[in-house]
């Protein structure tokens, strides 16, 4: 074990045992100024703008204890449920109440009420109405304590259910173990079978426990299948409570208990909740704000919360189970991390991420080469049973290259460069699949471009997902942008036969732009353009035939890593900017619920753009780039403040693990990272009148915005560690020791400050090369 995660051990343990000790409460639960963590509202986003809703998740940065009431089944808006079936425990569901014995998890339901509710990072609380249980949890890495109160002269029983290929067995008078078979639609037939345990205790012994199985209450002390769980009652006390202690793996049982005993080793509720909120407070205040108002506040820091949920870390006592490969490994010393979406994350999420706890993200990186190792693949979509096969783009190459770029490099640069380039060249670019190349990556390789179907064709790939569709042209884009992530890792290695195949392929995006369009546009394998393709409504449900989830008009920005080639095929500057102000006014057509019927995932709609949809978030930086960044800021500001807000409707689309999130905390600081493997940040306009980051290494970056208000969103002039500054970018050398970006702003917009086209942020195509 190395010492940064020796350190993590002992503190784990020394947290363990200051919790035996009962008057232990820390500073924090005593004061009455308002903290960082005191601004978190966990239930903004849980009513969906139209596709999925967030849910109040209890847990650590990173926890494998993710902690949810669950709510009415089929009610995918979560704050709009009417009842609260439980709470989970690991893969059980957990529920008080003080009727008799059922074995049905239903009949332990009771409806709720939000004004009865209180959610926060680190704990929950809720009366269950029908009942009048008052039900409290908090949880640590691996574990979970829940207080359930009961009203005087109530009957105190807990029912404990599972659903699918589970198992439960009694095994003391106050304890209960099991597992279940985590079920993942995606593995299609992979042999590796995951589950998680859980050890859970309670404060007091049982009052004739049962089991049941498939609506049976038995006397059997253990139960196996589907439908399954386990009630007791349990003898009245003063305080009229129980207490629950859940400890949870993926390795075992009996490591469960362990991970209960070392995290959660005695009865002391409040003093877990209060360790936990200060570990909150401790993440979410590695960035300090002054100014702004509350809402803003709110949702900067439940923006940030949401950010650093993922990915997870299943290491226990060193070990860890990987469902790429079924078996347990030593973790040596580096932690292993599942559960991330990087078609979203590598954005945002994982850049904000790399400020703050750049070594967590070596971690993260060393974790993906050893799936790599273990299936043979960099997976861009890893949850815990293995690689699902989902979106498109291998942006494995995002992640390692822009930690590369900006100087983390605790991992093997060797190894990561030899599976991308394997991912790269060897590994299908089909939507939602794995496997390798078929004869239509070939044309990419040969043509320059991924087919489309040509109209009235049927498809000839038995491969293509029936429902995903080829997605033809965000493939390319999408699969460009990865290869240049790996030429400039070729580069930096010293490959350079590498690096010129990589650039060549980078600029595959220059042949899917139809200049009689304007736009991308789909061409079938014998590289003609297909014929009356619709910008806008064409290629069916999400226009998957030739995109990704929205049309033409947003697609076509899709070349983060070459901004100023995209200028250039538009005809230069101001045609592009033209175009660029037209995406954000033109309309849907004639219906926006038929547009939305085509195009669920484009939500938070700004003309033809998405602040709904992951693939939008750069493009209002790319003014930058265009000697307009005046409208940038303009632009950003009605985007915050119009699809961002502090209730159950807060976030514009699916937040997609915290990924959009990432772009308003990101946004209301003032940067953002438009080609994560360029290791600098373009400039937009920050809404708090200072926001201080401890970067990992404890330096401080300062973003300081001076005169800033609503109407003062223009920047007039700029100083980054007491230097003029009069570009909109800047590189992440110029922070990584800590620094000062100084921001003058104003109400009317400065049309010459970094206008220039020497002050644009790097691309490709930049004949300057000005970062090499």
């Amino acid at each position: 074990m190395n010492k940064r995660n020796a350190g993590r051990g002992n503190g784990v343990r020394s947290l363990a045992r200051l919790l035996l000790l009962p008057g232990l409460l820390t500073a924090a639960s005593a004061q009455t100024a308002k903290q960082p963590v005191d601004y978190v509202n966990p239930n903004i986003g849980t009513i969906g703008i139209l596709l999925t809703s967030t849910a109040p998740v209890v847990q650590v940065p990173h926890g494998m204890a993710r902690i949810v009431p669950v709510t009415t089944p089929g009610i995918s808006d979560r704050y709009l449920a009417d009842r609260i079936f439980g709470f989970t425990a690991g893969p059980a569901v957990l529920m008080a109440t003080t009727g008799e014995a059922a074995a049905e998890p239903a009949q332990y339901a009771s409806g709720f009420d939000h004004d009865f509710e209180t959610a926060t990072p680190y704990s929950y609380a809720v009366r269950l109405d029908d009942t009048g249980v008052r039900a409290e949890l908090t949880a640590t890495r691996r574990a979970a304590i829940y207080r359930f109160t009961f009203p005087k002269a109530a009957a105190e029983r807990m029912a404990l259910s599972l659903q699918r290929h589970a198992a439960l067995t009694v095994v003391s008078a106050s304890a209960v173990e099991g597992s279940e078979e985590l079920h993942d639609p995606l593995r299609r037939g992979k042999d590796a079978t995951t589950k998680e345990y859980f050890y859970a205790a309670f404060s007091a012994p049982f009052r004739t426990p049962r089991t049941w199985q498939a609506g049976r209450l038995s006397e059997a002390t253990s139960q196996a299948g589907d439908g399954i769980g386990f009630t007791a009652e349990f003898a009245a006390t003063a305080e009229r409570q129980v207490e629950v202690r859940v400890g949870v793996s993926y390795i075992s049982a009996e490591q469960a208990r362990r991970n209960l005993e070392e995290e959660i080793p005695g009865w002391r509720f409040e003093q877990v909740k209060a360790a936990q909120r200060e570990v909150w407070n401790r993440a979410l205040g590695r960035i300090a704000l002054t100014g702004g108002t509350e809402k803003q506040r709110t949702i900067f820091y439940t923006g940030l919360y949401r950010a650093l949920g993922r990915m997870t870390d299943i290491t226990e006592d060193g070990k860890y189970w990987s469902g790429f490969d079924g078996q347990v490994h030593n973790a040596q010393g580096h932690d292993f991390y599942v559960d991330d979406g990087l078609w979203d994350t590598y954005r945002s999420m994982h850049p904000l991420q790399l400020l703050l706890e750049p070594r967590a993200q070596e971690d993260m990186v060393r974790s993906y080469l050893r799936m790599y190792e273990q299936s043979g693949w960099l997976p861009t979509f890893p949850a815990v049973t293995g690689e699902e096969a989902v979106m498109l783009g291998h942006h494995t190459a995002a992640l390692i290259v822009d930690m590369y770029m900006k100087g983390y490099r605790d991992f093997d640069a060797e190894e990561a460069y030899a599976a991308m380039r394997k991912n790269a060249l060897e590994a299908t670019m089909l939507p939602w699949t794995r496997g390798p190349l078929t004869s239509l990556d070939k044309v990419y390789f040969d043509k320059g471009f991924f087919p489309a179907l040509a109209k009235g064709e049927k498809e000839t790939e038995p491969r293509v997902h029936w429902y995903e569709r080829r997605q033809a042209v965000s493939v390319t884009l999408e699969n460009s942008y990865d290869n240049w992530c790996v030429a400039q890792m070729a580069k930096a290695l010293g490959k350079a036969d590498d690096y010129r195949l990589f650039m060549k392929l980078a600029g595959n995006y220059r042949n899917v732009f139809n200049p009689q369009v304007g736009l991308m546009a789909p061409r079938s394998a014998d590289g003609k353009w297909v014929a009356d393709f619709d910008p806008k409504l064409g290629g069916g449900l999400g226009a998957r035939d030739y995109f990704t989830e929205v049309d033409s008009w947003l697609s076509t920005y899709q070349v983060q890593h070459d901004p100023a080639g995209l200028i250039d095929l538009m005809g230069g500057r101001d045609r592009f900017n033209t175009k660029l102000d037209q995406l954000f006014v033109e309309q849907p057509g004639e219906s926006k619920q038929d547009f939305f019927a085509q195009f669920p995932d484009a939500t938070g709609l700004t003309g033809m753009y998405a602040q709904g949809n992951e693939p939008s978030f750069h493009i209002p930086y790319l003014y930058d780039f265009s000697g307009q960044p005046w409208k940038t800021q303009k632009r950003l500001r009605q985007l915050m403040d119009v699809w961002y807000g502090d209730g159950p409707m807060g976030i514009p689309g699916d937040d997609d693990g915290g990924e959009t999130s990432s772009w308003y905390v990101m946004s209301a600081m003032g940067f953002y990272p438009v080609c994560p493997g360029s290791p600098v940040y373009e400039i937009g306009s920050p809404i708090f009148a200072e926001s201080r980051v401890t970067l990992g290494n404890g330096k401080v970056f300062t973003i300081r915005a001076v005169n800033v208000s609503a109407q003062n969103k223009y920047i007039q002039s700029a100083t980054l560690n007491g230097r003029a500054l009069d570009r909109p970018w800047f590189r992440h050398e110029e922070i990584a020791q800590g620094g000062t970006l100084v921001l003058v702003m104003g109400p009317e917009a400065n049309r010459q400050w970094g206008s220039a086209p020497a002050a644009a942020p790097p691309s490709m195509s930049d004949a300057a090369n000005r970062l090499q």
